[in-house]
């Protein structure tokens, strides 16, 4: 599979509700992290922090698309993630589920926290 190179070409590779979530997800990145820079990283769409370190990326796969973190982002959020499936640093989001704006708004905000006040780094 080739790199896409740009945000709007890895989009074009989905259709219906994996489309219009993703979508979603970009504006909410967007709202959320004005400042930071879209990328497309390791073939998904990826917001990078002025600095340079990537703050989360998202990806679409078959039945959901994930929003990954730094491990201890996902963490710090634990008990509120118990309804939806996780990874070390991911978030699975079903397609046709409403999106949990406020939720990865809060996620996003500790993201950025972290990395500007603690140094963390991705991965």
């Amino acid at each position: 599979m080739s790199e896409p190179g740009t945000i709007d070409a890895y989009l074009e590779g989905f259709t219906g509700q994996a489309r219009a979530l993703l979508e979603q997800l970009r504006a909410l990145a967007r709202e959320a992290v004005p400042e930071a820079d879209e990328a497309v990283k390791w073939r998904h769409p990826a917001w990078v922090h002025p600095s340079g370190t990537i703050l989360f990326m998202i990806s679409g796969h078959a039945q959901h698309a994930n929003v990954a973190f730094t491990p201890s982002t996902r963490e710090a959020f634990a008990a509120e993630l118990t309804g939806f499936g996780t990874g070390k640093g991911t978030v699975r989001l079903p397609y046709g589920d409403p999106v949990p704006s406020a939720l990865l708004r809060r996620m996003i905000a500790y993201r950025v926290r972290e990395h500007e006040d603690d140094g963390v780094l991705w991965r």
